[in-house]
């Protein structure tokens, strides 16, 4: 991957509905170009997925939460992982060091809301022994833009 690669990546993780024209006539290539490189870069899995980013009030998803869960390693562990991925409140789901087992990410209406997920759905999971909620009173920052670093 070149310098203007990272530039292509940078442009359309930034705005993925930019024309092949503008992002030719930013980074220095023709139109064709573009396309070629763009193509490589889906093909070699560098750009994994090409979606809309949704605010989450337009869908009345104001709470953000992390939760914390600790598995009981005797059990089976990808029966939860399983049902993790099964969940549309969890965006994000990761294997952690530290004291607990793995944090979520979640999106839902209101604190209701994560009570109903975390009886209905979470615990009823394989293995999950201890929850521990964080709730988002404020977000400062939030992006899906890597490679920040790149630009000058």
């Amino acid at each position: 991957m070149d310098e203007i690669d990272k530039a292509i990546l940078q442009l359309v993780q930034r705005d993925n509905r930019l024309s092949s024209n503008e992002i030719g006539r930013r980074v220095g290539l023709s139109v064709s170009a573009v396309n070629e490189r763009v193509r490589r870069l889906n093909a070699s899995g560098t750009v994994t997925a090409n979606r809309a980013i949704v605010d989450p009030d337009a869908l009345d998803l104001k709470l953000c939460a992390f939760l914390f869960v600790d598995i009981d390693m005797r059990s089976d562990e990808q029966g939860f992982i399983d049902g993790v991925q099964a969940c549309p409140e969890v965006l994000e789901s990761h294997h952690v060091a530290g004291s607990h087992s793995y944090l979520l990410k979640l999106r839902l209406r209101d604190t209701s809301d994560l009570q109903r997920f975390l009886s209905t759905k979470l615990k009823r999971l394989p293995g999950v022994s201890r929850t521990e909620s964080v709730i988002v009173l404020e977000t400062h920052k939030e992006t899906t833009v890597l490679g920040a670093d790149w630009e000058d």
